[in-house]
C-alpha cells in the first residue's frame, strides 16, 4: 500500500474512537497518501476528527467523516411483504424475469417498477427492468456496463452507395472499429473527459484512467456492434430535421468498457458489505445517496456514462472520416443508468437496466438484431412505464442455449436471406437469438411513436 508507516495505534492516539472509524481512516489515508509525510497525514486526520461535518461531502475524506459521525451497526435489511406498484408491458416474458422484478419491488426503498416488452432475466434487476427508489442507488440495478448506449448518425450520402461501394464500407468497419478486451486504436484524440478532476478525486477512478484512455473509441464484446445501414424517415420531426426518405446511417451499440465494468464490480461489493439483505435479494444491495459511498458511486456512474458517450463520438468520427460525407442528424439514448426524476410529485432515483428513457418527445433508437430492422422512436412519457421503453428486441434464448441451438451455417443462411454482411460475430448473437422486434414494438405502442427505421446492411461485432 505504499510507504506510509501509519498504524491503527497512531490514529487512536489522535483521539479517534476505538471502532470502525480507525480502519476506515487507515485505509483511506494509505490509499490516497501513501507517499506523504506521516506528520502531514496525522494533521489531516486531526482536522477531520475535530470537525467531521465539514468533510462529510468530500470525495476523499468523506468516508472517514461519515464513520466518525455514525456508530450505527450494519443491520440486516428486511423486505416488505407487499410489492410496490408495477406494470408489465408485453406477454413474451419469462417467469424468472418477472420474479426478479417482484423481489426488487419488495425492497423498503422501492416506490414503483415496470418491465419492458424485451425483458429477460439478468443479474439482480432483470434486463428490461425499471425500478424507482427513494434516495438510493443500486449498483446491480444499473448494471455492469454503465451508460451503455445506442447512437445513430444519419449522413448526407446516397443510400445506394452501400451496394455500389460496398467494399469501401466493409473496409472502413474492418479497419476503423475495435472490439472486445484486446483490440484498441493505435492513436487517440485528446478528449476533455480525461481532464476532469473526478478521475483524481476517487481512488478507483484514478487507477482506471489509463485503461479508459487506451480503450477510447472501442466497443465491447457480446451484443455490441457498429453497423452501416439504411435509414428510412417515415414521420418528420423537428428535432431530427430531415424530410421523409431514405438515408445512409451509422448505428453503434456499446458502453463504458473496462471503466464501467470495474466501477460496477467495486461498488457492488461495497454495497453488499454496507447493506446486508435476505439471500434472494442480495444483488439489490443499495448505497444511500446521503452517504459518502453513495455520492462516490453516483459521481463515478455519471463519469462512466459521459465516457461511453465520448466513445461513440470517437467511433462515428473515425468512420465518417473514412467514408466521407457529413452528419445531418444524430440520435442517441442510453440504458444501464440511474436518473433523478420526479414521479407522482416526488423525486426518486429511476434505474433503467436494459431499458431506455422515453419522456415526452424524447428521441431514441431501438435496434432489432443483426438482420432485423431497428426503430427510431419518440417517447410518450407513459407514467406506468416510468417514462421508459425497451432497449432492443430482447433475448429469446440465452447465450448458452444459442451455442447448442445454432451453427455458423444457420447464421450465414439468415444473413444471405436478409442481404447483410457480417464481420466478426458468433452463434451467441445469432439473429434467431432475439425476440421478434415487431412484436416488441407492438407491445409498447403506448410508450413510443415510431418515426423511422434502420435496416442493417454491413455489421461489425467482436469475433
Amino acid at each position: 500500500m505504499g510507504n506510509l508507516k501509519l498504524k491503527g495505534k497512531d490514529i487512536l492516539k489522535l483521539g479517534y474512537p476505538n471502532n470502525q472509524s480507525v480502519n476506515v481512516a487507515l485505509e483511506v489515508m494509505k490509499r490516497n497518501f501513501a507517499t506523504k509525510n506521516i506528520h502531514h497525514v496525522k494533521s489531516i486526520l486531526k482536522d477531520i476528527l475535530l470537525n467531521p461535518e465539514s468533510f462529510e461531502k468530500d470525495l476523499t475524506f468523506g468516508q472517514i467523516a461519515e464513520s466518525l459521525l455514525s456508530s450505527r451497526k450494519t443491520e440486516k435489511r428486511m423486505l416488505n411483504t407487499q410489492r410496490a406498484s408495477f406494470q408489465i408491458f408485453g406477454n413474451n416474458i419469462s417467469e424468472e424475469a418477472k420474479n426478479q422484478l417482484y423481489t426488487a419491488l419488495k425492497l423498503p426503498i422501492s416506490t414503483q417498477g415496470a418491465l419492458m416488452p424485451d425483458a429477460h432475466s439478468g443479474y439482480g434487476l432483470p434486463i428490461g427492468g425499471v425500478l424507482a427508489v427513494e434516495n438510493a442507488v443500486i449498483p446491480y440495478g444499473v448494471g455492469m456496463d454503465i451508460g451503455c448506449r445506442m447512437s445513430l448518425s444519419i449522413l448526407d450520402i446516397p443510400v445506394s452507395y452501400l451496394d455500389g461501394a460496398r467494399d469501401k464500407y466493409e473496409k472502413a468497419l474492418a479497419e476503423h472499429t475495435k472490439f472486445g478486451m484486446y483490440e484498441v486504436h493505435k492513436s487517440h484524440i485528446d478528449h476533455e473527459i480525461f481532464e476532469r478532476d473526478t478521475f483524481d478525486m476517487i481512488p478507483v477512478l484514478r487507477r482506471l484512467k489509463g485503461k479508459a484512455i487506451k480503450q477510447m473509441g472501442s466497443s465491447g464484446g457480446g451484443n455490441h456492434f457498429v453497423e452501416f445501414g439504411e435509414v428510412e424517415i417515415t414521420e418528420e420531426d423537428d428535432q431530427i430535421g430531415l424530410p421523409k426518405g431514405k438515408y445512409l446511417g451509422i448505428l453503434s451499440h456499446s458502453g463504458s468498457r473496462g471503466l464501467g465494468a470495474e466501477i460496477a464490480q467495486y461498488y457492488s461489493r461495497t454495497a453488499a458489505d454496507q447493506c446486508p439483505l435476505p439471500k434472494e435479494a442480495q444483488q439489490f444491495a443499495w448505497l444511500d445517496l446521503n452517504t459518502h459511498l453513495g455520492l462516490e458511486y453516483w459521481t463515478a456512474m455519471n463519469l462512466a456514462g459521459d465516457y461511453a458517450s465520448a466513445c461513440h463520438d470517437d467511433i462515428h468520427r473515425r468512420l465518417v472520416k473514412a467514408v466521407g460525407g457529413r452528419v445531418k442528424a444524430r440520435i442517441e439514448n442510453h440504458h444501464n443508468f440511474a436518473w433523478k426524476e420526479i414521479h407522482n410529485g416526488k423525486e426518486v432515483i429511476v434505474h433503467r437496466k436494459g431499458a431506455t428513457p422515453a419522456n415526452v418527445n424524447e428521441l431514441g433508437m431501438i435496434p432489432g438484431s443483426m438482420t432485423a430492422k431497428g426503430f427510431i422512436v419518440r417517447g410518450k412519457g407513459n407514467p406506468d412505464a416510468l417514462n421508459s421503453a425497451s432497449h432492443g428486441a430482447g433475448r429469446a434464448h440465452s447465450r448458452g442455449e444459442c451455442r447448442s441451438l445454432f451453427t455458423q451455417n444457420d447464421i450465414k443462411k439468415e444473413l444471405k436471406l436478409k442481404k447483410v454482411t457480417l464481420i466478426g460475430g458468433n452463434t451467441e448473437e445469432a439473429p434467431m437469438a432475439y425476440k421478434d422486434i415487431h412484436e416488441v414494438m407492438n407491445a409498447q405502442s403506448e410508450l413510443v411513436d415510431i418515426l423511422g427505421t434502420f435496416q442493417p446492411r454491413i455489421v461489425r461485432m467482436d469475433k
